[in-house]
């Protein structure tokens, strides 16, 4: 039993010598062959050198004023309600409703008949006063004159007292034919300000009076005042321009509601006195010339704030600039050799289809505006001539159709 399991074991170490020098001789063969085989010649890789085609434009200085936009609101300057000041029935209008007022123009007038009554009345007491007055005056002249032997302390004195109490009742009747003559006057009710008149509460026959209300109202709109919030930063910045003196000479324009621009140009009035707590913001308040109407209190408008005289900046057309994966902006600038390099940029916002450019370019460098999308650092371009659209070029002038 024992000779046959060396026997089996003995068989199967001779199997796995057998299968390793049998693999041994394989490898060596192989090399062998692979050492006597000849060997090809090494063939050198060229990558193409990479190039594109571009059209470029070169930094230009120009003008720039994008104007800045607020949400703003029209305000009348002056607005007043027509109230009477004493009562009576209603004999004349004399306006139409929408009317253009000029201050001074009167408007209603009151039946008078009454307070011209109260006028005469008041002015026949003021004569009888200032009669007995005189009389008064009279006799205590007499008396100052007379012998002292001949009159009493007693008789001097009444008659003095009695000079001086008709003098106060001139004085009486005096102040009493002052408000007569003003209740008459204010029979007439004028208008205060000048500006447009709206609806009349009272017509003819009607009765008014201080307790029943306003007739109408009028409400000034030439000049006209609009208003805006301004933050606290944008103040600050603004109030400190203006304590150095180099507060810029800015150009106020306004949007009417339908898109159309106003055709008046608008100058500081005053800001105002406290900023909000809520918004953080203050109240600006400009005046606009109105004397077509077409600002109406209460209406809501666009202001645009820009230079009267605007600054230049290097500028390029807005095609020319892209994002950059670390959130800056950037532009590929033609060099000498005919490559490009990318180069990153400092800009404002685009107006009119061209780019401020703060920082990073100079007048005259060429930035690419077109092939953009190929390029690579280092690559070598073609150029090719850009194309003038209106919104670059300031000469372009299109063609009339007849």
């Amino acid at each position: 039993m024992e000779k046959n399991e060396n026997k089996t074991k003995g068989s199967a170490i001779g199997s796995a010598i057998g299968v390793l020098v049998l693999v041994g001789a394989s490898v060596t063969g192989g090399w062998i062959a692979c050492e006597l085989w000849p060997k090809p010649k090494a063939v050198k890789m060229q990558m193409p050198q990479m190039s594109a085609t571009v059209a470029v434009r070169p930094v230009e200085e120009r003008v720039y004023n994008l104007p800045e936009r607020f949400v703003a609101h029209a305000e009348a300057v002056q607005e007043v309600e027509l109230l009477p000041q004493v009562d009576g029935y209603v004999k004349e209008v004399l306006f139409k409703e929408g009317d253009i007022v000029r201050a001074g123009d009167t408007l209603y007038v009151l039946d008078g008949e009454r307070y011209q009554a109260i006028v005469n009345q008041r002015k026949a007491d003021l004569e009888a006063a200032e009669a007995e007055k005189r009389r008064a005056d009279r006799y205590f002249t007499r008396m100052e004159k007379a012998d002292e032997r001949g009159i009493t302390q007693l008789e001097r004195d009444n008659a003095e007292a009695a000079a001086d109490s008709a003098k106060a009742a001139v004085m009486q009747a005096k102040a009493d034919l002052v408000v007569a003559e003003y209740d008459l006057k204010k029979t007439r009710i004028v208008a205060p300000i000048s500006g447009q008149i709206g609806k009349t509460s009272a017509h003819v026959g009607d009765y008014v009076s201080p307790s029943k209300g306003a007739l109408s109202r009028i409400v000034q709109i030439d000049p006209i005042r609009v208003s805006f919030p301004l933050t606290d930063r944008a103040y600050v910045a603004w109030r400190s321009a203006q304590l150095k003196g180099s507060a810029p000479d800015y150009r106020l324009r306004l949007l009417l509601p339908d898109g159309s621009e106003y055709s008046g140009l608008g100058e500081w009035a005053f800001d105002d006195n406290t900023m909000s707590k809520e918004t953080a913001t203050i109240i600006m308040r400009l005046k606009f010339p109105n004397p077509d109407r077409m600002l109406i209190p209460n209406s809501y408008v666009t202001l645009l704030v820009d230079y009267k005289t605007p600054p230049k900046y290097p500028c390029v057309p807005q095609q020319a600039v892209f994002d950059l994966s670390t959130g800056s902006r950037g532009v590929w600038v033609l060099k000498d050799d005919m490559t490009v390099e990318q180069r990153v940029v400092e800009t404002r916002e685009a107006s009119e289809g061209w780019v401020p450019v703060n920082k990073g370019l100079k007048l005259g460098e060429k930035v690419v505006i077109a092939g953009i999308a190929k390029l690579a650092p280092g690559m070598k371009v073609t150029l090719v001539e850009a194309t003038n659209n209106d919104d670059l070029d300031s000469d372009f002038k299109p063609r009339i159709k007849e």
